[in-house]
């Protein structure tokens, strides 16, 4: 079937059924997967891409792309579907092989911005946060940069679960309050959850509920293709308010049986039920991924819009004044960054959240694309790039972001702009409250997002605010976490390096756990932290192996314990995941042949890595209290003296 004579409605409806017959059949061959939602947004689906979306098949990365995301990440067939069928590089045999080892189609979007897979997705409420950031990212780029180079939209799919998780209301929340009017949320609202009709859990009035944190809403027939179209079109004209077009959608469309039903939602449909289908459909019952040549040809064509507006830009860089062509290579091709700390004192005791804040302004000046803000605490972590300015409706080309007390999205949001590109950006907020951003940190990792999480009182020395607010457990378990790297600097040098291993590394998250006392300053290596340890003071006895603010309890203890003849190694070991990458006889050689002992003011869990099982480990395994610092290391044995008993203890017995 040719395309000649073809019309507009007649494609549309064969690119649906398409879809919807991929869908089912993906999932049957995989005997796993979730049908039902492809199916229900197929038409919504079809209309965003074949009219609105604008894309290259042909350069999936390009930087002024439209960038459509998939918060609803269980439906993963719909944009493998819209993937093969536009020309990106999914092929039939990805889409034959649904989630199965080694396959582009994985049962959940992975990012691949070279598949045309903008982030990865399914823990729900993730995308709807991470699409906020990516709009928040074009809106900064376009002030900066000018409209000729950055000018383009962010489009989600967003589910009812999505809409229950909590992130949603922050990011919405955010959104809105930022009047970020190229964002456009297709909200597939089919009333159904696993567990049943969505009646039973959720009731809420949710245009009403964005309208009232500032979003434009409308609510359409989510099979009503005209009517789509003209709301997204209505949408595209509110530029100073985010949309969200409520779908009015059945799931599993298409089913004799199953639509409408939960049944559809999270498992194949069964063989009998996909051939009713398909011949309702029209289609053979007895061929499976079926495609006929006409919606391949219906799709490139409709991608035409997006390669002839790649050309557009091509030439419009090309033409733009150099002061611009310059800054688009600083934000989008960085140079390395090497910091000196000009405005750190030397020999000076500083919280490292101190000598961090005081690196600033040369990070600020270093790398141009440095962006973030705080949940509420700027002033206390010390991350204000430029005083008395802000990011808002009507400077967009500020780069403090007020986050406000909204940890999950503000670690959604740092990701999507990590992931858009162009910027480095970073949230801070106190290290006990990173538990309430946990699911995007840990996104950042599998993402491998260049992210930065800056994280202040990070130990039980914060002190009067007491165990609500003093972290235990969480160096251990942010460790645990692969592909994040934890670093914990011993005074204000260790942070200086701290920061520019995390503003240069392209390929995952940096997590730095700074301190709210003071450190002495310690005169440590100017190059030691990347390699994650080093001996700071050599000893033959003993190794006292230290991070942070224990690093110059570990000094002094081995001084005390020098005096009483006992030659103690301190080693500084500011990041685990640095140290177990060098090579073997370089870990060796730090930790030496004797005795080990491992000192940190948090959860001993995970330490008898380093130690051994023999080791002794002085650390913290139960909640803090409230008092001040000084106290509380007292109490806890952390301080040189109690440490050197402890220490003369173990290798005496």
């Amino acid at each position: 079937m040719g395309t000649e004579n073809f019309d507009r409605a007649a494609a549309e409806e064969l690119a649906v059924k398409t879809i919807r017959g991929l869908a089912m059949d993906a999932v049957q061959k995989a005997n796993s997967g979730h049908p039902g939602m492809p199916m229900g947004m197929a038409d919504i689906a079809v209309t965003l891409w074949t009219r609105f979306l604008v894309v290259d098949p042909d350069d999936p990365a390009w930087p002024d792309r439209d960038r459509f995301v998939l918060s609803n990440g269980h439906g993963s067939m719909l944009l493998y579907s819209l993937l093969h069928l536009a020309g990106f590089p999914v092929s039939m045999d990805d889409i034959r092989s649904f989630r199965q080892w080694g396959s582009h189609t994985a049962g959940h979007p992975e990012i691949d911005h070279h598949l045309g897979i903008e982030m990865t997705t399914g823990p729900l409420g993730q995308g709807f946060g991470t699409a906020v950031g990516m709009a928040l990212a074009e809106a900064h780029l376009r002030e900066r940069l000018g409209a000729d180079l950055v000018d383009h939209w962010t489009y989600a799919f967003v589910s009812d679960g999505d809409l229950m998780e909590g992130i949603s209301y922050e990011a919405a929340s955010l959104a809105g309050h930022f009047g970020l009017g190229r964002l456009v949320y297709l909200y597939d609202d089919n009333q159904i959850s696993i567990d049943g009709a969505t009646t039973i859990t959720f009731g809420d009035d949710v245009p009403g509920r964005f309208e009232a944190v500032g979003w434009h809403t409308l609510t359409v027939d989510g099979h009503d293709r005209e009517a789509i179209a003209q709301a997204i079109a209505e949408a595209r004209s509110v530029e100073d308010r985010p949309s969200l077009i409520c779908c009015k959608t059945r799931i599993g469309k298409g089913a004799p049986n199953l639509e409408g039903s939960p049944k559809s939602h999270g498992s194949p449909l069964g063989a009998d039920e996909i051939r009713g289908a398909k011949e309702a459909m029209g289609f053979d019952p007895n061929t499976d991924f079926f495609v006929d040549p006409a919606v391949y040809e219906f799709f490139s064509q409709a991608m035409e819009r997006g390669r002839e507006a790649h050309a557009a830009w091509r030439q419009r860089l090309e033409a733009a004044p150099e002061d611009k062509k310059a800054l688009w290579a600083q934000l989008h091709d960085p140079a390395p960054v090497r910091l000196e700390g000009r405005a750190i004192e030397p020999g000076k005791a500083m919280a490292t959240r101190a000598s961090s804040g005081a690196l600033f302004p040369e990070i600020a000046e270093k790398c141009p694309g440095f962006i973030g803000g705080a949940a509420d605490l700027a002033e206390s972590t010390k991350t204000v790039i430029e005083h008395g300015r802000l990011f808002s409706r009507t400077d967009r080309a500020a780069r403090d972001i007020p986050f406000g007390i909204r940890e999950h999205a503000m670690g959604t949001i740092v990701n999507g702009m990590a992931v858009h590109g162009g910027l480095k950006p970073y949230g801070a907020t106190f290290f006990v409250f990173s538990d309430y951003m946990r699911p995007a940190v840990r996104l950042s990792a599998l993402m491998k997002a260049p992210s930065i999480w800056v994280w202040t009182h990070d130990s039980v020395f914060l002190g009067e605010d007491g165990p609500t607010h003093q972290p235990i457990e969480h160096l251990a378990s942010l460790r645990a976490m692969p592909d994040l790297w934890v670093i914990r600097p011993a005074d204000a040098n260790e942070t200086r390096q701290a920061w520019e291993i995390a503003l240069n590394r392209q390929d995952g998250p940096v997590g730095l756990a700074l301190t709210r006392q003071n450190v002495p300053d310690l005169g440590l290596p100017a190059d030691g932290v990347s390699r994650g340890g080093y001996v700071v003071r050599d000893g033959s006895d003993v190794t006292l192996v230290a991070t942070g603010s224990e690093v110059w309890v570990a000094v002094e203890a081995a001084a005390a314990l020098e005096a009483e003849g006992i030659s103690a190694r301190v080693v500084s070991l500011p990041c685990w995941e640095l140290f177990f990458e060098q090579p073997e006889e370089y870990r060796k050689q730090v930790l030496g042949d004797a005795p080990r002992v491992s000192i940190e003011a948090a959860s001993t869990f995970g330490w008898e890595r380093i130690v051994g099982e023999d080791g002794l480990k002085i650390g913290i395994d139960h909640f803090g209290a409230s008092a001040p610092d000084k106290v509380i290391a007292e109490k806890f044995g952390l301080t040189p003296d109690a440490v050197a008993a402890k220490v003369k203890e173990f290798i005496r017995a």
